[in-house]
């Protein structure tokens, strides 16, 4: 399975570069397990979801403790029939066969509890897309019980679930909405905008 996000990092502020290139040695960790490529309109990560999410968290919010506006913007996608497998994407997320939802509804919240916290407060709007099936409904209702659930959820909006709190778990709960909704085989992405230290919150 293929598995990786096309992200773009907004800083509002003059030295927009300097909070760039800075956020982006958060990445160092985890270069060995993605690939990156860069050019002048976005940066690509692929790798298994265990890996992409926790350094887009830890990208955004280095970004972030620089106390000024910082949105990102990503296209998250796995399973897609157009892009080869590539081995560096395997993941446990997607061993074995589609589990009852209520089973996965509960282990993604284990799975949010557990989250590493970072004391740095974003808000994200993203929307669910399963792919290919003919209960596809099922799947993304069975999400937004889980996203209520969560301690993260805003509110609803058109075309898009509103998240708020802690960056650790909202990246936590965004991971667990990608891999536990849809099935393992199958073709799910994620359209996503965070931001932190916007003015209009104040």
């Amino acid at each position: 399975m293929f598995s990786g996000a096309q992200i773009s990092l907004y800083p509002m502020t003059d030295d927009f570069v300097g909070v760039i290139t800075s956020a982006l040695g958060a990445l160092d960790p985890y270069r060995e397990r993605l690939r990156i490529e860069t050019d002048d309109i976005s940066t690509l990560l692929v790798g298994p979801p265990e890996v992409l999410f926790p350094a887009l968290r830890d990208l955004f919010t280095a970004a972030a403790r620089t106390g000024v506006h910082c949105v990102l913007s990503a296209a998250i996608s796995r399973g897609c029939p157009g892009e080869p497998d590539d081995a560096i994407c395997q993941s446990a997320h997607f061993d074995g066969p589609l589990l009852p939802l209520a089973e996965r509804q509960s282990t993604a919240l284990s799975a949010v509890r557990e989250a590493p916290m970072t004391d740095v407060f974003s808000v994200a709007q993203f929307s669910l897309y399963v792919m290919g099936r003919d209960r596809h409904m099922d799947e993304i209702y069975g999400c937004i019980e889980f996203l209520k659930a969560s301690g993260q959820f805003e509110s609803s909006k058109h075309f898009a679930t509103k998240l708020s709190g802690d960056t650790g778990a909202l990246f936590a709960t965004l991971e667990q909405a990608f891999c536990s909704f849809g099935p393992p085989e199958g073709h799910v992405t994620i359209d996503l905008t965070v931001s932190a230290n916007s003015p209009s919150a104040r």
